[in-house]
């Protein structure tokens, strides 16, 4: 049974933004690192209940769309890294989706039913039924707010989202994507209904970004199935989910959850999409996704195989700080340094554990703190990862201080007390000792062992 992934955190790379379904890492200042988590949104609402293998799905599909559309203009895409994540090129946004509709259908009919003629200050014929095709598609802009809204071509450049040469850029490129979706698809027997694009600015030029053709951003129909029934016609889309959302609404509003069997069915669509279009199965094992995630990321050269976090109850503890930090370099993990009072920013430690708990890869967090060590019980108590506290102290008289504070913890808060910051380091990378740092761990007990067999030969020698 394939596990989720509803959200990515590493404290390795700078987080810029969580949307509804993508978490976004800066690399350096000219790549980020996308995620595709398995995150659903319906209505402007992230569901509760994520759709294990969805994330894959859509990094998939948009990678390979972005290849088939690579002589349209220019996109931001670099490569792909993992099933779920991709590099792309760093963009300034343009706050706008634009929607390519070729069918009455979904939101639009729903509105057409209610007397709507319009939409976006595209006016509608009359006598349309649903899931008619246009005569052409139209083109439907929305802003990216809070909460999306609807805007007419001349509104969007009256207020300032877009000059009117960057819109008739948008406004050709979205077309000519939607015409190439259509040719690739028909060949397939599918119908590209509609599609969301969005853009960005690259290098003076307006560029596609985020995704492309996918069953978040598109909806698609069998041709077979609609032929033979329009009005009856089965979406191999998000659709399907927001039809059941509508179905199952109550007064106080749509459903946060989805049932198993919703979670199924909508996991088996986007597989069998994924096949349709590319022509070639998703390959998803059981293992966890994170684990997947950051072995490819690791391999790539984006991120170390697990994290020490080294939390300093003030900045005059910095250069016992980097103690630890030397002494965790040979191991090849990548080392957080982080100042945290439990006393006077307690709201810090918190939010600080959180990040850490929701991390990808493996970690560790060493607590630096002396006479009230209140920074390793705080840890201690909101992290699931392990916790070693490594007190400073100055003489004997402050060492009796220090390490009486670190060992008496509350109850539940299980946190190690080591007093050589060198132990200490070594102990936060056995507690990673799994994948990639396994060897590394191995080697470095070899490495002593053998050093202790040379000295106690060199002794017995001395006999």
């Amino acid at each position: 049974m394939l596990l989720p992934m509803p959200h990515c955190s590493t404290p390795q790379l700078e987080h810029l933004h969580s949307g509804k379904v993508r978490d976004s890492f800066r690399i350096d200042p000219g790549r980020r690192l996308l995620v595709a988590t398995d995150r659903i949104s319906c209505f402007d609402r992230v569901l509760d209940t994520p759709i294990p293998g969805k994330g894959a799905v859509l990094n998939g599909l948009a990678a390979w769309w972005f290849g088939q559309v690579a002589d349209l203009g220019p996109t931001h895409f670099l490569q792909s890294v993992d099933p779920a994540a991709m590099v792309v090129r760093e963009t300034q946004p343009i706050r706008l989706e634009v929607i390519v509709r070729g069918y009455l259908t979904g939101s639009a009919w729903r509105a057409y039913a209610r007397g709507r003629r319009e939409i976006s200050g595209v006016p509608l014929p009359e006598g349309m039924t649903e899931n008619q095709p246009f005569p052409e598609p139209i083109l439907t802009p929305t802003t990216k707010e809070a909460s999306d809204r609807e805007i007419s071509a001349a509104d969007l450049i009256a207020e300032g989202w877009a000059t009117e040469e960057t819109w008739r850029e948008m406004a050709d490129f979205a077309r000519r994507l939607y015409e190439r979706g259509r040719e690739v698809l028909a060949a397939r027997g599918l119908i590209l209904v509609d599609a969301k694009y969005e853009f960005g600015r690259c290098d003076q030029r307006v560029a596609l970004i985020d995704e492309l053709h996918t069953p978040d951003a598109a909806r698609f129909w069998d041709r077979e199935d609609y032929e033979r029934d329009p009005t009856a016609v089965t979406f191999l889309d998000k659709e399907a989910v927001r039809q059941w959302l509508q179905a199952n609404r109550t007064p106080e509003g749509f459903p946060t959850t989805l049932p198993d069997y919703v979670v199924e069915a909508t996991h088996e669509r986007y597989r069998l999409l994924f096949r349709r279009i590319t022509g070639h199965d998703l390959a998803l094992s059981d293992e966890d996704p994170r684990d997947r995630l950051t072995r490819n990321l690791t391999r790539s050269g984006l991120i170390k195989p697990g994290f020490v976090a080294v939390v300093m109850g003030s900045a005059a503890d910095l250069e016992f700080g980097r103690r630890v930090a030397a002494a965790l370099e040979p191991y090849g993990v990548a080392v957080d340094l982080r100042v945290a009072s439990a006393h006077k920013n307690g709201e810090d430690v918190v939010a600080m554990a959180r990040e850490y708990n929701e991390a990808i890869e493996p970690g560790a967090v060493i607590a630096v703190a002396g006479r009230s060590n209140g920074l390793g019980g705080a840890l201690a108590a909101n992290l699931a990862l392990p916790v070693i506290n490594c007190p400073p102290f100055k003489d004997l008289a402050d060492y009796q201080v220090n390490i009486h504070s670190s060992l008496q913890m509350p109850s539940h808060t299980p946190a190690l007390t080591i007093l050589s910051p060198e132990a200490a380091a070594l102990a936060a990378v056995r507690c990673l000792n799994r994948h990639l740092l396994r060897d590394t761990t191995r080697d470095q007990i070899e490495r002593t062992k053998a050093a202790l067999q040379a000295e106690d030969r060199r002794v017995r020698g001395r006999a």
